[in-house]
């Protein structure tokens, strides 16, 4: 049900592409991408954040779905859920971007209602690192993807999306969201919406040429930012994907540790790693080794 102080939804740009648009459809699948068991082992404090790819979900769909599924089952209910999303638009950003016009995010059969106030205190306390930026939102995929399964895990959640940079700003960001969090007292799970090495032809990029053996060297430079993330290097993210094209969301990713961090966890796990050449083999089995994208479902506690 749409609360009565929503006047203007952010309506879906990806749906029936990316994911189902069909109510029924999007909301089944999204139901089961989140109910389905972990392949990682998730043990101690509480879920603060979590690393979700944001493909198409016939590639990636479940590896997001698992890294929500579990922080839903260590956070339990909370007020808001924070999506610092990958920017792919090809304008240099240097600043986060929020989306102050819209009150609420359509997803297929109902909508995500959006945070009021902490935008607004973002923007009048840290202008320069935060700007109200609609535009950045308006054909994004990073964030609208996860919508379907942040509705199933945290169906009275609020959402507060931000389009986060790969610069040396990017861990202040995550600091900022989570201490307007905390002055406000919200309880908050925070999610880096980010790929891994894009790999291949299509990309442009393909260092160990083309076939099996260079779809393993992209594996092993997920690794590289994998490593990172686990130890909780935040300052070292951005850095590290820029110099080897291992994230498309490396400000994201930074500002969700910096977030998660603030709010008490020290560490990372991964709880899967995988490619859309793994993904995409159960229906297309003979599909040619030349392009893939990385995924992981990360978990920090």
């Amino acid at each position: 049900m749409v609360g009565p102080n929503v006047r203007h939804v952010r309506p879906p740009f990806v749906a029936g592409r990316f994911y189902p648009d069909d109510p029924v459809a999007c909301r089944a699948q999204a139901r089961a991408f989140v109910a389905a068991p972990s392949q990682g082992e998730v043990s101690g404090p509480p879920i603060r954040g979590a690393i979700v790819p944001h493909a198409g979900w016939v590639c990636s769909g479940a590896i997001a779905g698992e890294a929500i599924a579990a922080a839903r089952t260590s956070a339990g209910l909370v007020d808001l859920v924070v999506v610092f999303g990958a920017i792919h638009t090809p304008i240099r950003v240097e600043y986060a971007a929020l989306d102050c016009v819209h009150d609420a995010w359509a997803v297929p059969g109902s909508v995500i209602e959006a945070l009021p106030g902490v935008p607004a205190k973002l923007l009048k306390d840290h202008a320069g690192v935060f700007a109200d930026d609609e535009r950045l939102h308006r054909r994004e995929h990073a964030v609208e993807v996860e919508l379907p399964l942040i509705r199933e895990a945290w169906p009275d959640a609020r959402l507060l999306a931000v389009e986060t940079p790969p610069n040396d700003l990017a861990g202040q960001i995550g600091v900022r969201v989570a201490e307007a969090c905390a002055a406000e007292q919200l309880s908050a799970v925070f999610l880096a919406s980010s790929d891994l090495t894009h790999y291949g032809p299509d990309y442009d990029f393909l260092p160990a040429g083309i076939g099996l053996s260079g779809l393993e060297w992209a594996k092993e430079n997920d690794r590289r930012l994998l490593r990172l993330v686990t130890e909780m290097q935040v300052e070292a993210i951005v850095p590290e994907a820029k110099r080897h094209f291992n994230a498309c969301g490396a400000g994201a990713i930074a500002a969700m540790l910096a977030a998660a961090r603030h709010f008490g966890a020290r560490s990372a796990t991964v709880l899967r790693h995988a490619s859309s050449y793994e993904t995409l083999a159960r229906v297309l089995p003979q599909r040619e080794a030349d392009n893939a994208v990385g995924y992981a479902a990360v978990v920090v506690s």
